[in-house]
């Protein structure tokens, strides 16, 4: 392997001295032996072939030390270079993390300041507004539950347990904790063929299913939300399906982008562009897939294809 040291390294070394300074003594050194074999030769009038022998075998024998002195030289200069360069990107990722995390929170506070303003107002008649008060008292418990599974989500493949799982009974938990949002929206559930066995991981699959349902809720003024699954080969895909306003047809490529919040978000003005960016990556990591299909006016239906076959953890996508 050839190492060759960049011409401003070079330059840079010399004008500081540092090769100078590294071997003057070795410099010095000969010279002091050459000017005193001079003088010897002299005095002793030893044989000029002899004292030229002798000369070039210093200089030789220099040589060689010298390039070797400088061949360390020059990969220490490198491993340097190395060592501040992958230290400098270290810094900037870190320095990424941070903005994100940073920018999750500012959203953060923003979404969840809005049913912490609206419960203060209810609560000055809190016997009339019971029902209203509990439906802003589980947005911010939601928030609260989004916020912890993104900082988990890093961490996520050392907290996987995949088993195999009713699908029904996730399915029936998900849609229990959003009853009474079903109750007061005047919202219609309904279940179909979901009484199979999935591998999965309970609490991530749930939090997915959580999430997707509780889009749907938001964008689902009247009708229903419908949960059924169909049979593909090896894999089961559960499909979520509601009567809502649909999505943007120019939006649905993106919808799974961080940040990302659409025509619809911007109508919203409570989407944070989080939950499907999790959701996605969530399911990647599952070693499974989702998908959305959506039209405007109509209604969306998201798809999570699941494989029945066993999955070992160490084959599962990795962000």
């Amino acid at each position: 392997m050839t190492i060759l040291l960049p011409r401003e390294e070079w330059g840079t070394s010399l004008a500081k001295k540092q090769f100078l300074n590294n071997n003057k003594n070795l410099i010095y050194g000969d010279l002091i032996i050459t000017v005193t074999l001079l003088i010897v030769s002299n005095l002793y009038e030893i044989s000029k072939e002899y004292l030229i022998y002798l000369v070039l075998f210093m200089m030789i024998k220099s040589a060689l030390v010298l390039f070797v002195n400088y061949y360390q030289q020059v990969v220490k200069v490198k491993d340097n270079n190395v060592e501040k360069e992958s230290e400098r990107r270290a810094d900037v990722d870190n320095w990424e993390e941070l903005r994100e995390k940073e920018d999750f929170y500012v959203l953060w506070v923003h979404q969840i300041k809005t049913p912490i303003a609206a419960l203060n107002l209810l609560l000055q008649d809190p016997d009339k507004n019971e029902a209203l008060c509990r439906q802003e008292l589980f947005k911010i418990e939601n928030y609260v539950e989004m916020s912890l599974n993104y900082l988990r989500f890093e961490a996520m493949s050392n907290d996987l347990g995949l088993k195999s799982y009713n699908l029904e009974n996730m399915v029936k938990q998900v849609v229990k904790k959003y009853s009474s949002v079903f109750i007061y929206n005047h919202i219609a559930v309904n279940m179909e063929n979901l009484d199979c066995n999935i591998l999965t991981d309970e609490k991530w699959f749930c939090f997915v299913l959580e999430q997707i349902l509780s889009n749907a809720l938001k964008y689902t003024k009247k009708g229903s939300v419908t949960f059924y699954a169909e049979q593909d080969g090896g894999s089961i895909i559960l499909k979520v399906k509601d009567t809502g306003i649909g999505i943007r047809s120019e939006d649905i490529p993106r919808l799974f982008q961080k940040g990302f919040t659409g025509y619809n978000g911007r109508i919203d003005k409570k989407a944070s562009g989080l939950g499907l960016y999790l959701c996605k990556n969530i399911c990647d990591k599952l070693g499974h897939k989702l998908s959305i299909d959506s039209k405007e006016g109509e209604g969306t239906e998201v798809s999570i294809t699941v494989s029945k076959e066993n999955v070992q953890t160490s084959d599962l996508t990795k962000m």
